[in-house]
């Protein structure tokens, strides 16, 4: 069995980047790994923060008083403790994806980063870069990248 002690997945919340969560925190279990989740984000300009406000405002949605990158966390750590994960750890980093986590890879000892392979086979991934291609060229440990686009496994 490998020797991983702590790892690392990132996760935007979509469905597709919780299938990582989900292999990642079912690795961990099987190691007894320290889980640490990462929601990467850019912080919104001025503007957007007055549309979004409007928007909350005509639609009258509840606030829940924490950010969106925080509610991400949270549901990605139910889904992580689910999946048999018992040490779980979360992380909102402000700033580029590909940056923030191999940085917080590195300040916290990852020895495996987890992602999923969305952006690798879109035009744009093969013209602009990929998270998941940038994150295996410089991570400073192993990386898993996982199949959650596509077809499914049974």
């Amino acid at each position: 069995m490998s020797g991983y002690t702590t790892i690392l997945v990132g996760t935007d919340g979509s469905e597709s980047s919780f299938r990582a969560v989900d292999r990642a925190a079912g690795v961990a279990a099987a190691t007894g790994a320290t889980l640490l989740l990462a929601c990467a984000y850019r912080p919104m300009s001025a503007r957007e923060v007055r549309d979004a406000q409007d928007v909350l405002r005509e639609d009258s949605y509840k606030v829940s008083g924490s950010t969106p990158a925080e509610d991400v966390l949270r549901d990605a750590a139910d889904r992580a403790r689910t999946a048999g994960a018992r040490d779980v750890e979360t992380m909102a980093l402000e700033g580029d994806p590909v940056d923030e986590l191999l940085h917080a890879a590195a300040r916290r000892g990852a020895d495996l980063v987890v992602v999923g392979n969305r952006g690798l086979n879109s035009l744009a991934g093969r013209l602009l870069g990929s998270v998941p291609a940038d994150i295996s060229h410089r991570a400073p440990c192993d990386v898993l990248i996982v199949q959650t686009t596509g077809r499914t496994r049974r």
